[in-house]
């Protein structure tokens, strides 16, 4: 009898552990993330700068109002394939981070039902006489909990899966758009 609360001590102990590693996981999943978006951005602010000083030392040396409107147009195709290249950047980076928080979120899950269900399979084994029923309701209110996770991550998979769909959607239409314009100013 004294057993079974052992067993639960080291269980919670056990649980107590698994959402340490994960909360530990994911913080280091979306630290990841924010440090390959803060690489993304100094990189395109760093390049815009020197981009913009250059071009503005294009204008200012410009002899007419023909060849500055032309120096103009002229930079709108290469900004818009920076701005496209930057938002599928931004994309990548979204989506990789992510489907790292669903790896690392999927892998504690597992183990934690694991231990779960080896905890009841243990408790179960010296369970008194005429307790099969409480024992099979047990078992049954983890089989429609583990079940539930699974549709709840099937679920947050498509919704993934469709938000990156929308935002290469938008990239792409962006992109034509983009081609339009500079096409009508070429």
């Amino acid at each position: 009898m004294f057993a079974i609360p052992e067993q639960f001590s080291n269980a919670t102990k056990a649980n107590l552990e698994s959402q340490f590693a994960i909360f530990s996981s994911l913080a280091s999943k979306a630290f990841e993330g924010i440090e390959r978006l803060t690489e993304l951005n100094m990189t395109a602010a760093k390049a815009t700068l020197e981009e913009s000083s250059a071009t503005a030392k294009q204008l200012l040396n410009a002899k007419d109002a023909q060849e500055f409107f032309s120096l103009t147009a002229a930079q709108a195709q290469p900004t818009a394939e920076k701005a496209i290249s930057y938002s599928r950047q931004l994309a990548a980076i979204a989506a990789g981070t992510q489907a790292e928080f669903s790896k690392a979120a999927e892998e504690q899950i597992a183990e934690t039902n694991r231990k779960v269900i080896s905890l009841v399979d243990e408790v179960t084994k010296n369970a008194p006489a005429g307790s099969e029923n409480v024992v099979a309701a047990i078992k049954a209110t983890i089989g429609n909990a583990n079940a539930g996770y699974e549709q709840l991550t099937k679920t947050a998979k498509q919704a993934a899966q469709a938000v990156e769909s929308n935002v290469n959607a938008a990239v792409t239409q962006f992109t034509q758009a983009a081609q339009k314009v500079a096409a009508k100013q070429a």
